[in-house]
């Protein structure tokens, strides 16, 4: 039985869309970030986490990683050329898309006001969009590593929705049309439902 820390507004929706996706049953506990409940889990109070085997996993990918590895689903398998390739995607996503929103998000509200330098952002909205480009030109079918929903398609349609929650853009053409499909998915929409 798995336990999962954390809100669908926040990273922790990446993880409980996998549970969502894998089937599999657990608990969840809709903590924010910093709340007593997240603390109980996380000394220092970020979610996601997940609790299995008295032990916790933190980090919305090192979480999703273990799990997908563990239940063979929404991966390729590890030491493949297909992993390093769904690897080298996730990377790129964490990279341009998640550290910028991130970046953002510690401007806006997350550190401190004296230390928040707000015109960050212009800089940040204009990388998203070359970012946005650039997925757009790597989308190799119906999900981003082909035919099969993997991790990546977590991670990006997440950032995707986080990216245009905050006016940094939106997906156009074929990358609006991928987003919508991930987005319509049954075990997405129970995910966000959560």
């Amino acid at each position: 039985m798995y336990t999962l820390v954390g809100s669908a507004k926040n990273r922790s929706a990446r993880p409980l869309w996998l549970l969502e996706e894998i089937g599999l049953p657990f608990s969840h506990i809709p903590a924010n970030a910093g709340s007593p409940e997240a603390r109980a889990h996380s000394p220092n109070g970020k979610l996601p986490v997940l609790i299995t085997e008295g032990q916790t996993i933190s980090d919305s990918t090192a979480i999703m990683t273990y799990l997908a590895d563990k239940h063979g689903c929404c991966t390729a398998p590890a030491g493949s050329l297909a992993r390093a390739a769904q690897d080298s995607m996730t990377q790129f996503l964490l990279d341009e898309f998640d550290a910028l929103l991130w970046t953002a998000a510690r401007h806006s509200f997350v550190l401190p006001e004296e230390h928040r330098l707000p015109a960050i952002k212009d800089s940040l909205r204009w990388e998203y969009g070359r970012s946005l480009a650039r997925l757009a030109d790597r989308l190799q079918g119906p999900c981003l590593m082909g035919a099969d929903f993997t991790l990546p398609d977590i991670i990006a349609t997440h950032c995707l929705g986080w990216g245009a929650m905050i006016n940094f853009g939106t997906p156009e053409g074929a990358l609006a049309q991928y987003f919508a499909t991930q987005r319509a998915r049954p075990a997405f929409i129970r995910a966000m439902a959560r």
